[in-house]
């Protein structure tokens, strides 16, 4: 039985929250600092922890490591692990409305078996995670990870093309397939497919396009998209087609998709390399957002954007620079375990 069928389906960020996972940053390719990766990513735990409780996932031997990172209250659990990107190589958790947890275990082979990529361990940590939040395990024969969607919870799930149909990742497989996969695991009654993503997420650590570094739900109906005002950017014109695109949609309640246009930061290059700073690549925590900051002009004016979007929420900045050199923002390194029967821990 498929968890949709057993009445499971992935609920939206926003919904509450039983406590946040994230992986402790090990030796890897993707950490040219290791140290300065570890207090980045300790900044963003530290954030969530104001919120709701955190677990973080750390190498064999490297707990304490970790300890010395992060606020004492957080919880460190010792696991083989590869890399540091939870929200890819963990699980997807679903909820039934009845107190049920379960989680959605995908395949995971270092984002399409990139160079750079490591995943003997981090192809196992979906079914650790799931272990150890005591769900119900459904395998999923789909290579994909959590940062390739985004869904509304209500059946509308937004995804990129040179993700989900890339041949390193799912050969051979169509829309149609990946349709059905996503319907019987997450609950998906309407993908929206985008052609691709940022330019830079198809360079050095990227992912070949994930949708939660462009667009993202904020609630049913609406939808935050990262746009680039300088026309001599590469994503200008990228922006621009995928912002025209996501407004000719309509989502699985027949609902035309309104969307809020949010600026890139100015920075666009760092030591001569193109990045995709993006704002859109935030965290719903239980009553607050975490917000990528770059130490950019713009950062105040996305806080007083995703304040307005949010306004029962408090909107903490954390200096992303770090996480983005490796190849991802704050949402790629959290994942939420939603709370069941509308209880938060």
């Amino acid at each position: 039985m498929t968890p949709a069928a057993a009445g499971f389906r992935m609920p939206a960020e926003w919904e509450p929250h039983a406590r946040t996972w994230m992986a402790f940053p090990t030796a890897n390719p993707t950490f040219t600092d290791l140290e300065a990766a570890r207090r980045a990513w300790g900044q963003v735990a530290d954030a969530i922890a104001r919120y709701e409780p955190v677990v973080m996932v750390a190498n064999t031997g490297e707990s304490a490591d970790a300890r010395y990172c992060l606020d004492p209250g957080i919880t460190v659990v010792e696991r083989p692990i590869d890399d540091a990107w939870l929200r890819d190589s963990g699980p997807t958790f679903l909820v039934d409305g009845k107190g049920g947890l379960a989680t959605a275990n995908w395949v995971f082979n270092g984002w399409g078996q990139q160079s750079f990529a490591r995943w003997e361990n981090d192809s196992k940590v979906g079914a650790l995670v799931s272990e150890m939040a005591e769900a119900v395990p459904y395998t999923s024969s789909m290579v994909n990870e959590g940062g390739g969607i985004h869904v509304d919870g209500e059946g509308t799930v937004l995804l990129t093309e040179t993700v989900q149909l890339d041949p390193f990742r799912n050969p051979g497989w169509t829309r149609e397939r990946v349709e059905a996969e996503l319907k019987a695991f997450v609950g998906a009654e309407k993908c929206l497919w985008m052609p691709r993503g940022l330019t830079a997420d198809y360079g050095m650590y990227g992912t070949r396009g994930h949708i939660d570094v462009f667009a993202a739900f904020v609630r049913p109906g609406l939808v935050v998209a990262h746009s680039q005002p300088d026309p001599s950017h590469p994503d200008h014109e990228v922006c621009r087609e995928n912002i025209a695109l996501l407004r000719s949609f309509t989502d699985a309640r027949g609902r035309a998709l309104e969307v809020v246009e949010v600026p890139a930061p100015t920075v666009t290059e760092v030591d001569g390399e193109p990045v995709d700073y993006s704002y859109i690549n935030h965290y719903l925590a239980n009553d607050a957002v975490i917000l990528c900051a770059f130490d950019d002009p713009r950062d105040a004016e996305a806080a007083a954007l995703f304040a307005k979007l949010f306004p029962s929420r408090t909107v903490e900045l954390v200096d992303a620079r770090e996480i983005f050199a490796g190849g991802g923002g704050i949402h790629c390194i959290t994942q939420q375990q939603p709370a069941v029967s509308g209880m938060r821990a």
